[in-house]
C-alpha cells in the first residue's frame, strides 16, 4: 500500500503509546510515515520516551498525505488545541479529502475545527477533554475509536492499537 500519514505530535511530552502503536500498525500495512511538530528535532513523550520530528508541519501541505493524525499527550493541550495554523491546516486537509484523525487529546484538536461540529466522536475519559468536545457541539462516545468515513478519533493509550488499525483499514 503506497499510502502516506502525517503524524502530528506536540513539540514536548507526547504520549508514546499513542505515537508508537498507531504508528507501527500503518508501517505493518505499507504506509510512508511522516512525524511531524510545530517544531523539528527530537522530542521527549509523557514517560521519556523519544521520537524525532523530521518536519515542521506548517512547511507541508496535507495534500502529500492520505491521512493526517493529531497524537495526543499531554503536551497537545498545551501547544496543539489552541494552534490556529493546525485548525487550518487541518480544515484544509479535510476540505482535500485527506482523512483527518486525533486520538486523546489529539481527538479534542480535531474537534476544535468545528469539522465534527453535531457529530459523534470520542477522546480520553476526563472532563477537560470531553467539556472540549460539548463545547464544539460533538456528541462524546465512551468507546476506543469513533470511526467515520472522514475523520476518525481514537480515545487514548488503550484504544491505540485499534486506532491505528482503524487508520489502516479506512486508507485500504
Amino acid at each position: 500500500m503506497s499510502k502516506k500519514a502525517l503524524l502530528i505530535i506536540p513539540p514536548e511530552r507526547f504520549n508514546e503509546d499513542e505515537l508508537f502503536k498507531p504508528k507501527e500498525e500503518l508501517e505493518n500495512a505499507g504506509v510512508e510515515i511522516t512525524i511531524a511538530s510545530t517544531v523539528a528535532g527530537e522530542i521527549i513523550g509523557d514517560y521519556g520516551g523519544k521520537a524525532t520530528a523530521s518536519v515542521i508541519f506548517s512547511e507541508l501541505s496535507p495534500t502529500e498525505f492520505d491521512v493526517v493524525s493529531v497524537i495526543g499527550g499531554s503536551g497537545t493541550n498545551d501547544h496543539l488545541w489552541g494552534n490556529q495554523e493546525l485548525q487550518d491546516f487541518l480544515k484544509q486537509a479535510y476540505n482535500e479529502k485527506v482523512l483527518v484523525t486525533g486520538i486523546c487529546a489529539g481527538a479534542v484538536t480535531v474537534a476544535k475545527t468545528g469539522l465534527l461540529s453535531g457529530r459523534e466522536a470520542t477522546c480520553y475519559p476526563v472532563d477537560v477533554q470531553k467539556n472540549e468536545l460539548i463545547a464544539a457541539d460533538v456528541k462524546y462516545v465512551e468507546q476506543h475509536v469513533v470511526a467515520h468515513g472522514d475523520i476518525i478519533t481514537g480515545d487514548g493509550p488503550q484504544g491505540a492499537e485499534e486506532f491505528g488499525k482503524a487508520l489502516v483499514k479506512a486508507l485500504r
